[in-house]
């Protein structure tokens, strides 16, 4: 709370930066110092925004900005082979500005792109760019699927009239909150974005915080802000199950008494805000949200907010200070967002799998939840799965699935060679080898395995692969995304990239890697993950030191 003090108070500037971005292409001068003026904000603190959000930018944009993405599931499916390529296309080319940038959330085509913003396959960039630099590359529309996921408990097809069973049974007081919050808890649902609290806590204790004297103002958001290399489950389920994501973000709002919720969404997912949009005017049409919601004399308010960019606005407290306006660098915890969050006000935050989780158990009970799972774990889990697969794409397995079951699901490995290494839980988590692949997954046997559930991404990795060369890749990415806050991050992520990158540019291997090496980068992994603020440092060098205890196996 200290270290808020002397920022600037008042309504986040950052949809107004957002909206301007939009209209023009770009943030000129003149432009900022109108806004400055009518929102009676100084200039520096708009400056101090736009310079570390990577959204913004302050220069004219070329007709055609192609922006490659350069992580680890690109990079496997030879990224790196088709950014040359088009380096040596489109490198000169006046009209086009060539980026390479951090995870695009397409990681089922990759290597992805984008062009204008338009999300597409390096395969069809030449298509878009001849459209870009005619009439336009249009609207990209979501890629949606026919039939219901098992989480799902309404007919496919069904409306806004058919749905929301669960929240017009909570707000005409046919069931309790206090209902609720016990079904969750003994559903063992548990956060489905990394942390893994248990959801029913997690929302009595946002139920039962102090109101205080100046009021019972609560807020919920829901986390959209999958931006991890790898991860792109949540997107998927924002465009076949918006109103189970709704629904849930809707009853946790009923629950612990917040009448304002936001979906809090990546800016490259366009595609899927829109399908969150629709879903909001519907919802807002048929009058289950808005100052009666479904004729309960409640007030229950929703809206989107589309964040500026950067990997860091995943951590819940720098998303929170992202809202408010501010620099997306983390809090430090305590206080957590439950009892001091968005404005200063108890704050429910949870994933998109986790809300869309929630009306199906409201609607089928803790027992049926339960009785999902395999063997001890509970439930249906949605994982991305890419990499060296024959069929990249979102699955939905039971929790307690087998890494080896779930890989087969995906058609198994490319032209059938063995597995080398996976990484079971996104870019935070560490490596396992190929003698770990029975190992089932879910929260408690991953972490006794040395790695982590973590974003519900399954990465690939064939045998023969540079495992070096790919942990380096991972640590890339948390170099480039570090906000910078705390030294530990900012330099330790970057003076391990810069050893580990000249190994591979002089041809070394990881078997040749020297003992001196090893030990700084094990004393680096120490010093980053015991002394991080958040969980990006404290991650950003384990799935190197994994790759190091696999050599031997």
């Amino acid at each position: 709370m200290e270290a808020r003090a002397g920022k600037f108070p008042g309504p986040s500037l950052i949809p107004a930066l957002n909206a301007i971005q939009a209209r023009l292409g770009w943030l000129p001068r003149e432009e900022l110092e109108e806004l400055a003026r009518e929102a009676r904000r100084p200039r520096y603190e708009i400056e101090g925004l736009v310079s570390f959000y990577p959204h913004f930018r302050t220069t004219p944009p070329a007709k055609v900005a192609l922006h490659v993405c350069h992580d680890l599931s690109c990079w496997a499916r030879s990224g790196e082979e088709r950014l040359a390529e088009l380096r040596a296309r489109y490198g000169e080319d006046a009209d086009v500005e060539l980026v390479e940038v951090s995870c695009l959330g397409r990681c089922d085509v990759a290597p992805a792109a984008a062009v204008n913003e338009h999300p597409t396959p390096v395969s069809d960039v030449d298509s878009l760019v001849a459209a870009a630099r005619d009439d336009g590359v249009g609207e990209a529309a979501a890629t949606v699927r026919t039939e219901p996921w098992p989480n799902d408990p309404y007919p496919a097809g069904s409306g806004v009239a058919d749905r929301y069973a669960a929240l017009r049974a909570l707000l005409a007081g046919e069931v309790r909150a206090d209902d609720v919050v016990a079904t969750l808890s003994a559903s063992g649902l548990r956060g489905m974005g990394g942390a893994g609290f248990p959801t029913g806590k997690k929302w009595e204790l946002v139920a039962g915080t102090d109101d205080g004297a100046d009021g019972a103002v609560k807020y919920a958001v829901c986390n959209a802000d999958e931006s991890e290399p790898g991860t792109f489950k949540d997107r998927q389920i924002l465009a076949d199950q918006p109103h189970l994501v709704l629904e849930g973000l809707l009853l946790g709002m009923a629950v612990v008494g917040a009448e304002q919720g936001w979906v809090f969404i990546r800016h490259e997912y366009g595609p899927e805000e829109r399908v969150l949009r629709a879903e909001i005017a519907a919802l807002r049409e048929a009058g289950v949200i808005g100052p009666d919601a479904c004729g309960s004399g409640r007030r229950l308010e929703l809206d989107v907010f589309v964040s500026p960019g950067g990997y860091i606005l995943g951590e819940e407290t720098a998303l929170l200070e992202c809202m408010e306006g501010h620099r997306g660098e983390p809090r430090n915890k305590p206080p957590f967002p439950g009892t001091y969050g968005l404005h200063g006000r108890p704050t429910l935050m949870n994933s998109v799998e986790t809300f869309a989780d929630v009306p199906v158990i409201v609607r089928r009970g803790a027992d049926w939840w339960r009785d999902q799972g395999l063997g001890d774990s509970v439930g249906w889990k949605f994982f991305a799965v890419s990499g060296h697969v024959a069929n990249p794409g979102v699955y939905c397995v039971p929790m307690g699935t087998t890494v080896r079951s779930l890989i087969d699901t995906a058609g198994g490995v490319l032209d059938g060679r063995p597995v080398g290494a996976v990484q079971p839980g996104g870019a935070s988590s560490n490596f396992i080898g190929p003698d770990r692949l029975d190992l089932a997954l879910d929260f408690g046997t991953l972490a006794e395995a040395g790695t982590m559930l973590g974003s519900g991404a399954l990465v690939v990795l064939a045998e023969g692969t540079d495992l070096l060369a790919a942990s380096t890749n991972v640590l890339r990415f948390f170099r480039d995304e570090s906000c910078g806050k705390c030294v530990p991050c900012r330099v330790g992520s970057t003076k391990a990239h810069a050893m580990l990158r000249e190994v591979l540019d002089s041809g070394s291997s990881l078997d040749s890697l020297d003992g001196a090496r090893r030990a700084r980068l094990r004393e680096l992994e120490e010093a980053m993950r015991k002394t991080s603020i958040c969980g990006l440092g404290q991650v950003a060098l384990g799935p190197v030191i994994s790759v190091l205890g696999l050599e031997n196996r």
